[in-house]
This record gives C-alpha cells, sequence and structure tokens, in this order.
C-alpha cells in the first residue's frame, strides 16, 4: 500500500498522541499505594561532609576536629605526604569521635607517566607507602593525579600511553585492594593537567582496569572548567564514583563566597540517584573569617542537599 507524506506524518503523529494518552492512562491508573510503597522502598543518601586539614580554624588538630565535630562534620581528609609518621597522631585524635578518615590527598612523590623509569618508581614506591597507612586508618582511598601539567618530561598522550597507565594501576589497585582501601584517580582541569579532564574519561580507565582497588571522584572546581553538566559527569562515573572535592565555583574558596554561582543541585541530584554514600570533601580556601564562613558555607550545602 502506497501512503504519501501527509498522510504518514498525519498517521505518525495520531500514534504518538495515543502513546503518551496511554502512558498517562497507565500512570494514573497505577494504586496510590503501590506509588507511596516504592518511594518508602527507596533509601535515604545522606550527605556526608569532610574537611580537609586545613579548612577548619584551629591550632591544633584535636582543635579542628573539636570543631567539626559541633558542626557535624563526619570525615576527615587529610595530606598524604609523611602520613605513614602519623597514624597513630590520626587514630588517637579520632578515636571516640563521630568522625572518620576519608580519601587521603596525594602527597606521593614522582609522577607515574614519567619518561623516566626512576621517577616512576618513586611514584609506585610512594604510593604504596601512602595505601597501606590509608588501609590502616580505613580510609576510602587515596588521592592520585597521573601527571600535572608542570611534570615534564612525559609520556605523550597516546593509546600506548593509556595502556601503560592501566598496567601502571592495575598493580596498584591490586596492593590497595589487599589492605582494604583504593587508589582514586583525580580529572584537573587543562590548565592544572592535561591527561585526565573530565570524569567520564577517568571513569572509562577505571572500567578498562576493572580492579576493585581503582576508583574515580569529581571534583566541583575542575567540573566547572570541563563538564557540560554536574549531573552527567557524576552520572557517567556511575559504580566507580569514590570521592567528591567542593569549592566555590570562580574563586576556588568557600562553597558560598562566589554568591549565586555557588550552586551545586544537579550534582547532588545525581549523588543521590546514584546511592553515593561516601564524602563530599572541602578542598578550597578562604576569603573571610573562617569562624563565620565555614559554617554558613556547611548550611548552604545541606540546604541544597535537601532541595535536590
Amino acid at each position: 500500500m502506497t501512503q504519501d507524506r501527509r498522510s504518514f506524518l498525519k498517521t505518525s503523529l495520531s500514534g504518538a498522541a495515543l502513546a503518551a494518552i496511554g502512558g498517562t492512562a497507565i500512570t494514573a491508573c497505577t494504586p496510590k499505594t503501590e506509588q507511596k510503597e516504592t518511594a518508602e522502598q527507596k533509601p535515604e543518601v545522606k550527605l556526608n561532609l569532610s574537611f580537609q586539614e586545613g579548612i577548619a580554624p584551629g591550632e591544633s588538630l584535636s582543635e579542628k576536629l573539636d570543631y567539626m565535630e559541633k558542626l557535624g562534620i563526619v570525615g576527615f581528609e587529610p595530606w598524604g605526604g609523611g602520613l605513614a609518621e602519623r597514624v597513630d597522631e590520626i587514630k588517637k585524635a579520632l578515636s571516640g569521635r563521630n568522625i572518620k578518615v576519608s580519601a587521603i590527598c596525594a602527597g606521593f612523590k614522582g609522577f607515574i607517566l614519567s619518561t623516566d623509569a626512576a621517577i616512576r618508581k618513586e611514584c609506585m614506591d610512594t604510593m604504596k607507602e601512602i595505601i597501606a597507612a590509608a588501609g590502616e586508618l580505613g580510609s576510602t582511598g587515596v588521592i592520585i593525579v597521573p601527571a600535572f601539567n608542570h611534570q615534564v618530561p612525559v609520556l605523550p598522550h597516546t593509546m600506548e600511553t593509556r595502556d601503560f597507565l592501566c598496567e601502571q594501576f592495575t598493580e596498584m589497585g591490586n596492593y590497595a585492594a589487599q589492605h582494604g582501601t583504593t587508589v582514586i584517580f583525580e580529572p584537573l582541569n587543562r590548565g592544572e593537567a592535561f591527561y585526565l579532564r573530565q570524569v567520564a574519561d577517568a571513569a572509562s580507565i577505571c572500567r578498562d582496569i576493572n580492579n576493585a582497588g581503582v576508583r574515580c571522584m569529581g571534583d566541583f572546581w575542575h567540573m566547572t572548567a570541563e563538564e557540560n553538566s554536574d549531573m552527567g559527569a557524576f552520572i557517567s562515573a556511575g559504580e566507580y564514583l569514590q570521592h567528591v572535592h567542593v569549592a566555590s565555583r570562580k574563586r576556588r574558596s568557600m562553597p558560598g563566597e562566589d554568591g549565586d554561582a555557588d550552586n551545586y543541585v544537579e550534582g547532588f541530584k545525581a549523588l543521590k540517584m546514584l546511592g553515593y554514600d561516601k564524602y563530599v570533601s572541602y578542598e578550597c580556601g578562604c576569603q573571610g573569617d573562617r569562624n563565620i564562613v565555614v559554617p554558613e558555607s556547611v548550611k548552604l550545602l545541606r540546604e541544597q542537599w535537601d532541595k535536590a
């Protein structure tokens, strides 16, 4: 049977309309009790806020942790450099508190994409030292960047380099898994690193490595420059998302210090959709008085989380 273009469009549009009506009808006919049960079965996802060591005011680690507890902060993200020597100190400081070690922020030496085998070995060796300490502290993982822009000479941005990176992180991931923790790829904006710039890139490497000890993260500051969508970035990470950094979106200061630009709702929606139960950790500076700005910032994030 032949059919001209006008008849085809008319038939197609009619069919689409019926399908839309049918879909509405099916939804409308779903018993309200069933809809309510489905909503109730969805687990609540909490916002687990974490501070790096320089965020809270205070002279000593103990004073900083006291301040964090009063704000309901549940995660502490220490620097990785010299971590092995601080394990006992950190354990003692956290004893009896409702605060746990979240991720460990870098602190390794060398870089894994160096053209110099000795520098690559230095990176692997120091990372393993930090990983072992992270495992002892119950950390979610050790953050690593494959290469910063200032680190040269560096391997070329090729498939062979990517394959090499996967090999290196298989070894590192196996070591992390043995210690009950992970290594975490952090994508950075192009001003800081050439290799990993988007969360999806890091997640794709995690998928290809397929190792329980290798995960990735997203940083709202870097995502502001590199991602088209906070929600899309986090959803692209899926099960591999292990950590999140947050900062204001213009000056990398306290969330809220850049006014209306500091909107994290869409990203938070994605974290809720993923059932993300790890940490959202402050990595930022501060323009004002920390005793005033920090509590206001925490309040803002909690309000936006509730809105999401």
